[in-house]
């Protein structure tokens, strides 16, 4: 049976039609989503001619030569110092704007600690590298002449030691419990001799060490303006051109505290040397001690002896002379260096260390905490382990 009209299509070119339709349609879609022909397949992934060609082609540039190396190493170094230079410089003024505000306090407040407090910075300090502060006793008259005939110079090189080198010493001693008094009159006639003393507003004691250990770094900053401070003991020997060359390492930092850190036991035990009154604040019986410099030698720098100068109504002591100079530096952002040069035995120690080229800086007997029977034998241990008398001279710091 024919289709009406005679017009219509027969279903043979219907389908042919609708073939060669999907055909075409399959050929344009697969021409359209093909990559491009500037990329290159592998394996799963696409990489496009540019990457290809940058991945190829090797850079122009050169790796830097040693001298280019040394020369950037030294940028950064001499960058880094700066920065350490601009710290300590930003850290001082903070002190010594600590120090102006402090005054003005007292001032207001009408309660001066005394008519002229040692932690009152006068204008016009000498300049200084290291004060030394040597802590001594109204009976310890033997013990200073011992220290004075081997490594403490005399007189007019005690003088030019200042004045050439910026090392200042002197013995540190208060007052007796009587003014004036026999005691007074015998220390101001041996420092009409030597003119080596540094008198503190301080009455002398043993059990007082921690409140002259303030007084003194008080006073110290008070009358020069140095970069460190040291307290040491009277039967310790010390060589000079090893401190010196020492501390000189830490110059450029602000806030450090140099000596031979320890950590020893607190003792609760009523009677025995070193108890500690305060044993409980210290946690369970048997605790150690937070981490302090031992109280035969250390230093501090020169922000850290002005912190206990302004603060030093407010500063806690303790039974022991180190902790409480310990405990004034918890919470404070102070690097401890522990520098176990400070703390030598006596020959033979010191003696072997000094023959294998490691200079000790300070030597004594940790059994007597100090060296023992130091009037005695102070001069043996210098021939043995001294640096030699033109050491300090001659260093460079």
């Amino acid at each position: 049976m024919r289709a009406r009209g005679g017009s219509g299509i027969s279903t043979k070119w219907i389908v042919a039609l609708c073939f060669a339709s999907f055909v075409v349609g399959t050929l344009f879609t697969n021409r359209m989503w093909q990559g491009p022909e500037s990329s290159t397949a592998i394996g799963d992934d696409v990489v496009f001619e540019p990457q290809r060609r940058l991945n190829a082609e090797p850079c122009d540039s050169k790796p830097p030569t040693n001298g280019e190396q040394k020369d950037i190493l030294s940028e950064v170094s001499k960058t880094h110092m700066a920065i350490r230079t601009l710290d300590k410089t930003i850290s001082s003024l903070e002190m010594e704007l600590a120090a102006a505000r402090a005054a003005q306090a007292s001032s207001d407040s009408g309660f001066p600690i005394l008519d002229k407090p040692p932690g009152e910075i006068s204008e016009g300090r000498p300049k200084a590298f290291v004060v030394i502060g040597i802590n001594t006793a109204f009976s310890s008259r033997k013990r200073r002449d011992s220290v004075r005939e081997t490594w403490m110079p005399q007189g007019e090189k005690l003088k030019q030691l200042e004045q050439e080198k910026g090392i200042v010493i002197r013995f540190v001693i208060g007052h007796s419990a009587t003014p004036g008094g026999i005691l007074d009159r015998a220390i101001e006639a041996e420092d009409a001799q030597h003119n080596d003393f540094l008198r503190l507003e301080h009455v002398e004691g043993y059990h007082e060490l921690s409140a002259k250990t303030k007084i003194y770094f008080a006073t110290a900053v008070s009358k020069w303006d140095a970069d460190f401070y040291v307290k040491v003991d009277d039967d310790v020997h010390v060589n000079l051109g090893m401190l010196a060359t020492t501390f000189a390492r830490h110059r450029s930092k602000p806030r450090v505290y140099i000596g031979c850190m320890k950590s020893g036991p607190v003792l609760a035990q009523k009677g025995v040397k070193y108890h500690e009154p305060e044993y409980w604040k210290f946690g369970e019986e048997g605790n150690k001690y937070f981490r302090h410099a031992t109280g035969q030698i250390y230093a501090i720098s020169k922000d850290l002896a002005t912190y206990i100068s302004i603060n030093q109504p407010i500063l806690h002591r303790y039974a022991n002379e180190d902790v409480s100079l310990g405990s004034w530096f918890i919470g404070l952002d102070v690097e401890h260096i522990d520098d176990r040069s400070m703390c030598c035995g006596t020959p033979p120690d010191c003696e072997w260390k000094a023959q294998a080229g490691n200079v000790c800086v300070a030597s004594f007997d940790w059994a007597c905490s100090g060296i023992c029977k130091s009037v005695e034998r102070i001069k043996d241990v210098h021939q043995r382990c001294g640096e030699g008398e033109g050491a300090v001279w001659s260093a460079s710091f």
